[in-house]
């Protein structure tokens, strides 16, 4: 089997003795290479998921694989870039990008020309030695990419590490590290609740519902490049199933009675009109 292939058997999982259950019955299979988007609202269970898939999580029910292996464990052969770059702030870029192979125990020469090709293709070697703590955001998220990538991982798991970023930092970015990714021929899982990142991001969308977490959708994203029509379809198919699955609780109309009710619960009358 090839080492990135993703297998999820069964995946159930609760939260405390008596809590939600967060996830209920979650089987799917990514093959190495592919780029797929898990995507619902909030309460879904899709970064639960995720960090499953990383080994960050133990499913109380069913099993993750990797490449054939069980996951049990985070390891160097997948990583996790997350929504804050939690690099440490003491360190420059350069020592931010080589923690993983100093764990590694890596030669350090290997370490410094690995470094040095990883600042490269993030567009910072100019940038090396600056302390991340004087780094815009965008910036910062590349080292993280960098990161991750440094111990040549076979699958890259983003949970929303997009979210906090301006809106033109972060579309270079999502297209960045598609590219670099591509490139590098990974395994890619992003979790969003933003159905145009998904599309931008994947070659297959996941659609989850929440109350338990589930799998409601499975649909594969053509390229907007040479199908214009089919990934219109696409995405007014993946936007239907995402609305189904978690209607927005916030009604359109909001009655005078239960404005009165937010703004005077602990009134004995209803104000008069």
């Amino acid at each position: 089997m090839d080492t990135g292939t993703i297998e999820l058997s069964g995946i159930g999982h609760t939260f405390g003795r008596h809590g939600p259950r967060v996830l209920d019955g979650i089987t799917l299979k990514v093959p190495h290479g592919q780029f797929l988007a898990l995507v619902g609202r909030s309460g879904c269970g899709k970064s639960t998921l995720l960090h499953m898939i990383a080994g960050l999580i133990q499913p109380q029910a069913g099993e993750v694989r990797i490449g054939g292996r069980v996951v049990r464990a985070p390891s160097a052969k997948w990583d996790v870039m997350f929504q804050s770059p939690s690099l440490l702030p003491w360190m420059t870029a350069a020592g931010n990008v080589a923690l993983g192979l100093r764990y590694a125990k890596a030669p350090k020469a290997e370490i410094r020309s690995r470094v040095e090709e990883l600042l490269a293709l993030v567009h910072l070697s100019e940038h090396a030695g600056d302390n991340v703590q004087d780094l815009s955001g965008g910036q910062q998220q590349r080292v993280a990419l960098a990161r991750s990538l440094a111990t040549r991982p076979d699958v890259l798991l983003l949970d929303e590490p997009f979210s906090a970023l301006d809106p033109f930092t972060r579309a270079t970015l999502q297209q960045e590290v598609r590219t670099i990714a591509a490139g590098q021929g990974l395994t890619l899982v992003i979790v969003t609740h933003d159905v145009d990142e998904a599309l931008l991001m994947a070659g297959r969308a996941v659609v989850m519902a929440p109350r338990p977490g589930r799998i409601v959708a499975d649909i594969a994203l053509p390229d907007r490049q040479h199908d214009e029509r089919a990934f219109a379809e696409a995405r007014a198919a993946v936007l239907a199933r995402f609305e189904a699955a978690s209607p927005s609780a916030v009604p359109d109309r909001i009655s005078k009675s239960s404005i009165r009710r937010f703004f005077f619960p602990a009134l004995g009358r209803q104000p008069q009109s």
